[in-house]
């Protein structure tokens, strides 16, 4: 049998998301946090591994909508942004818009499901292009539009009022991913939601330390909320990571000093690659750094032969990589390494 001739023509044109594990000393390529929150683990005794989770994670939506100041009917919980991201072209479908570049997931999601997508490219300050995508809405009318912002893997946030002007013109749903926000000095679009019936928040605790648990949530209105809601897997957030998400998020100490700590470390991290002649840093509002060098792939390969593992952004924005904020130890050790490089290849 040809198991090619079965696969929906949809798939058989993708690529999978690589996310493959390289050895490394340092791992600084996939956006973590370099904090995490064992002591959170010590509830997983208290676990049932005979019970189904709580299909509506109460206590973890109860806790989220407390710190956001919304009601449980405005949060839907997800297994990591992508399956929200998932459940929405499920229910909206497409076309769906998006810039350029930005997360991967929108477009390769999107296309799993069958649905147009319709890229298009910031402008060269890795800003919308207000006037191409107001032009592209009109044009295409698509059911859904991704916005990241801070934006991966650019680190900047989005002007608002081009946000605000995309919102209003749009027929369909804006989605504003958030999943950098607690690095941002920007406060985020959650109070634009009363006013705006047709925009949805995407938050992750992935970036915050609890990668592991793979644990995202949606915020919008309440019949947006129940439509979403109609195509989620049941039980799809395990009772493991519904209860350390619950006891880490309580933990609010040591949460602020991580993200703190993690903020600190990324102005001294773009503020030591300045000083290095023949790498540009981009200003982030994330935790990671979009740097350009004269030969990103050499860069990337001399880096990973030291034991640093950075993210070869190359195809994605020409000339450039992206590096993770890490701990003070390993982001000096960055520093080093990656001038010593760039110094050796003159």
């Amino acid at each position: 049998m040809n198991i090619k001739r079965l696969v929906k023509k949809e798939v058989s044109r993708l690529r999978a998301y690589n996310a493959k594990e390289i050895p490394c000393r340092i791992k600084l390529d996939a956006n973590e946090s370099p904090y995490d929150f064992r002591p959170a683990l010590t509830v997983a005794k208290d676990i049932s591994t005979n019970r189904y989770p709580d299909p509506d994670a109460a206590k973890l939506k109860r806790l989220l909508a407390g710190h956001l100041g919304v009601k449980e009917e405005n949060i839907l919980q997800g297994n990591g942004s992508d399956e929200l991201i998932y459940y929405l072209i499920a229910t909206f479908g497409g076309p769906v818009l998006y810039p350029v570049p930005t997360f991967s997931m929108y477009g390769i999601i999107a296309r799993a499901l069958g649905e147009r997508t319709v890229e298009v490219p910031l402008d060269a300050e890795f800003d919308l292009d207000a006037d191409k995508t107001l032009q592209a809405i009109r044009k295409e009318k698509p059911k859904l539009i991704f916005l990241s912002s801070p934006n991966n893997p650019t680190g900047n946030c989005f002007s608002s009022g081009k946000i605000l002007k995309i919102v209003e013109k749009a027929a369909g749903i804006v989605v504003v991913d958030e999943a950098y926000q607690p690095f941002s000095s920007e406060k985020g679009f959650l109070p634009l939601l009363k006013d705006c019936n047709n925009l949805v928040i995407m938050r992750t605790l992935s970036k915050i330390g609890l990668a592991a648990l793979r644990v995202g949530f949606m915020v919008a209105g309440a019949e947006i909320v129940a439509e979403v809601n109609k195509v989620r897997l049941p039980f799809n957030v395990n009772s493991l990571s519904q209860s350390i998400a619950v006891a880490a998020l309580k933990d609010k100490k040591r949460l602020r000093n991580a993200v703190k700590t993690i903020m600190s470390e990324r102005d001294r991290l773009f503020e030591g690659m300045q000083k290095i002649e023949g790498v540009r840093p981009f200003p982030s509002e994330a935790n990671f750094i979009l740097f350009a060098v004269k030969s990103p792939d050499k860069v990337y390969g001399a880096l990973l032969q030291k034991g640093i593992l950075v993210r070869n952004i190359n195809d994605a924005v020409r000339g450039c990589l992206r590096v993770t904020v890490g701990t003070p130890e390993e982001n000096s050790a960055f520093l080093k390494t990656l001038a010593g490089i760039i110094r050796n290849a003159r």
